[in-house]
């Protein structure tokens, strides 16, 4: 069934961004995307309050959503959490993992990899194992290992080409035997839950054949005029272009300012907005899992339970499409940066460029249409309309 869509088209191609655009489509890739008054088919009238038409949201580092995590969960519920952010936009989506023995990761690779099997999910991130105890977020001090480059390898190889992306803390042991498994497997080195120091950073960078950040400023030192260290290294070479920088950009994580200031200097070229959601998602407070830890949310705060006090944060309840219209209302970035960082820039990253992330013919039909306020109103997925 033939699909026309009318309205503020943000392409993120040359052709920039239409107020009155059209995109078409009748299948799984794009027949037209240009202004209204050079599409040759039926057009729609033109819309009071005109909808804002983006290519489908990337999220490379999502632990659940939904009710359901992705590191504790049975196929079903991993399938309901899939659901529930592609039918708020994300139509590409990376499950993540978090620390855990070798039989507990083969079990998860196991379960989501069905889910990846029927596309659903686009691949597997696991953060951790090899990852610091001294910056460990939300991990289980338990599970966390050093690092190993068989083990790694046979993770990987179990994955069966479903493992898009590792996190490893630099100064892990065998970090460079490690990094070579990555590359060797076209999987991404990202770096994170670190204490490392600045050349030990620097040299991760460089080692490494495709490098993003986990989560920038989460889970890695403070920026210090002083004592320069990883996160110096960090912003220095998304700066470069030489990484891409993760960036949680739901008003928790990180302050609306500190979004703005890395938009404004680092670029939303080398960004790549993630919701780190966790199964919370879209759910009332209340307690939850992630992995083998206990989480309290309280006012849409997640937290590692702690009966003495404050717990670290654990993951995210926003979805992408509120990570992208917080990041436009509140740390005011351009919305085409800000979709630049959610959908082409993650594409990119993912060595899938030339099918997802912007909106041109011949391109996959992934849409995400909105109100003009950035709320998602349908989602269309391989040109489908999703119905969660």
């Amino acid at each position: 069934m033939s699909t026309t869509l009318r309205g503020r088209v943000v392409t993120l191609t040359e052709v920039g961004e239409l107020a009155d655009g059209v995109v078409s489509f009748d299948g799984p890739r794009l027949d037209y995307v240009g202004p209204a008054t050079g599409f040759g088919g039926e057009l729609p009238e033109p819309p009071d309050s005109p909808p804002v038409i983006l290519p489908g949201l990337i999220d490379v580092h999502c632990h659940g959503g939904g009710g359901y995590g992705f590191p504790e969960t049975d196929v079903a519920g991993a399938v309901t959490a899939a659901n529930f952010h592609r039918g708020r936009g994300t139509t590409t989506l990376i499950a993540s993992l978090v620390s855990a023995t070798e039989s507990e990761l083969r079990e998860r690779i196991d379960i989501l990899g069905k889910i990846v099997d029927v596309g659903l999910l686009a691949g597997i991130h696991l953060e951790g194992p090899f990852i610091s105890p001294h910056r460990r977020g939300a991990h289980d001090p338990d599970r966390i290992l050093a690092g190993d480059a068989e083990l790694l390898e046979r993770l990987v190889d179990h994955g069966g080409g479903r493992i898009v992306s590792v996190t490893i803390a630099p100064e892990t042991a065998h970090f460079d035997a490690l990094a070579q498994v990555l590359a060797d497997a076209n999987v991404i080195l990202s770096l994170g839950h670190t204490v490392a120091d600045y050349d030990a950073s620097v040299h991760a960078v460089r080692l490494g054949r495709r490098v993003s950040i986990t989560h920038l400023f989460n889970a890695m030192p403070e920026l210090a005029h002083r004592d320069a260290n990883f996160l110096t290294a960090a912003m220095a070479a998304a700066g470069r272009g030489d990484v891409v920088a993760e960036v949680i950009g739901d008003g928790v994580h990180l302050a609306d300012g500190t979004v703005r200031m890395v938009f404004d200097t680092i670029g939303a070229d080398n960004l790549a907005l993630i919701t780190d959601s966790m199964a919370a998602a879209g759910q009332p407070d209340g307690r939850y899992q992630l992995g083998s830890l206990d989480v309290v949310v309280k006012d849409g705060i997640s937290r590692l339970y702690d009966p003495n006090g404050e717990g670290a944060i654990a993951g995210g309840t926003a979805t992408a499409s509120d990570v992208l219209r917080r990041t436009v209302f509140h740390a005011g970035v351009d919305l085409t940066d800000a979709a630049t960082a959610a959908c082409a820039t993650p594409a990119r990253l993912l060595g899938m460029a030339d099918e997802i992330g912007s909106l041109h013919p011949g391109m996959r039909a992934d849409v995400l249409v909105t109100d003009p306020n950035l709320n998602p109103v349908t989602v269309y997925k391989n040109g489908a309309r999703w119905n969660s």
